[in-house]
């Protein structure tokens, strides 16, 4: 958890998905920590100079940032720790901390349509199901926003504690105004080796345990669902293996439940090669499957072309890095964009040859119930 801005990189738009922006991260991260006097006693990941990052989902959009923050707290394997980033001569650590507001209750809230109501939407969710059955592409992943505006600005801290109580098996976090909480990981790395959660297939709840069941049991047959958590599998085993001495992947997917809903999910696991960086491999992965599509430049174009609207940083990776390149990703899913007191609330799904427009929308819905509870709990 960090506070403060010691440092900051905002980055341009870009014209690929060469990785560019991801490239500019690494550079001015590490020019940053060649420049640093840097006093670790610790010595864990997560120690040292940490910059908070999110990007956005697609390239040609601007605002991806990273953030090395004043203050910093961690905590790992039973150790606890104090950063703190002095940048004046005789500056004492104690300089920079001072006492905290008491948190803020949010609402009410005034609710409203983004781009697309949802019947507008489910007309893309059709257009988009024409054009993967001509063969033109496999899969994509339609997104739609909605807006909230409370009276007064928005307590992201009210938002991390009650998203951290609600979903404690998912990544909370708040990182330049991007909120939520995130049942994906990109990437976890910890040395040279990296693991990642892929995501891609979803039923809601069950209000009984019968119905909990029924709808799981009808997840795992879906050949629907399947076909499209194949394709997430296949997009992360093909940007991972050129950059990995191994990797390993189940054969079949689990079942993820979470408080809203369940999900089809595979654990990977792999090693990097000798000299492969942390941006090499986010460059690499994103856009997954899981929030782009196949062929990921294809669907990139017809995302833009369906969807009408910029994304942001909602499905962009999002988390921390330290100086040795440790650190956490994950993808900026059940979240909102936080300006003062509006919100701006993102979500989508995979949408393959077999998709139904009105299931699609009811899939939405199920997720936007993340940040909608917690924005008016």
């Amino acid at each position: 958890m960090g506070w403060g801005e010691a440092a900051r990189l905002t980055l341009p738009a870009e014209d690929g998905l060469d990785g560019q922006r991801f490239s500019a991260a690494a550079q001015w991260l590490s020019e940053l920590v060649a420049r640093t006097e840097v006093d670790d006693a610790v010595g864990l990941p997560g120690t040292g100079p940490v910059a908070f990052g999110s990007f956005t989902f697609d390239p040609r959009s601007p605002g991806s940032a990273l953030v090395v923050p004043r203050v910093l707290i961690g905590h790992r394997a039973g150790h606890s720790w104090l950063t703190t980033v002095c940048d004046r001569p005789g500056m004492h650590p104690g300089d920079l901390l001072s006492r905290v507001t008491p948190t803020r209750k949010i609402g009410p809230m005034n609710w409203s349509d983004g781009l697309m109501p949802a019947p507008q939407w489910g007309e893309a969710v059709a257009a988009a199901v024409r054009r993967i059955r001509t063969g033109e592409l496999h899969k994509v992943v339609l997104a739609r926003d909605l807006h909230a505006e409370a009276d007064n600005a928005i307590d992201a801290r009210t938002l991390l504690s009650r998203l951290a109580g609600a979903y404690p098996g998912c990544y909370t976090f708040s990182v330049d105004g991007m909120v939520g909480a995130t049942p994906e990981l990109l990437l976890r790395r910890d040395g040279e080796e990296v693991s990642s959660l892929v995501l891609a297939g979803t039923r809601p709840r069950g209000t009984s345990a019968e119905q909990d069941r029924r709808l799981a049991d009808e997840l795992v047959a879906s050949a629907k669902e399947s076909e499209e958590h194949a394709y997430a599998v296949d997009s992360l085993r093909a940007a991972l293996s050129p950059l990995s001495s191994s990797i390993q992947i189940p054969d079949r997917p689990r079942l993820l439940r979470l408080a809203n809903v369940q999900h089809l999910a595979s654990p990977a696991r792999a090693t990097l090669r000798e000299g492969v960086s942390t941006f090499d491999a986010l460059a690499a992965m994103h856009p997954t499957a899981a929030v782009g599509g196949t062929p990921a430049w294809t669907a990139m174009e017809l995302i833009r072309e369906l969807e009408g609207m910029d994304r942001g940083r909602y499905s962009g990776p999002v988390g921390w890095i330290d100086a040795h390149g440790n650190g956490e990703w994950g993808i900026a899913l059940r979240c909102a964009q936080i300006d003062g007191p509006r919100a701006r609330l993102l979500a989508g799904c995979g949408v393959v040859a077999g998709s139904d427009p009105e299931s699609e929308i009811a899939e939405t819905e199920s997720k936007f119930r993340v940040m909608r509870t917690a924005l008016t709990d």
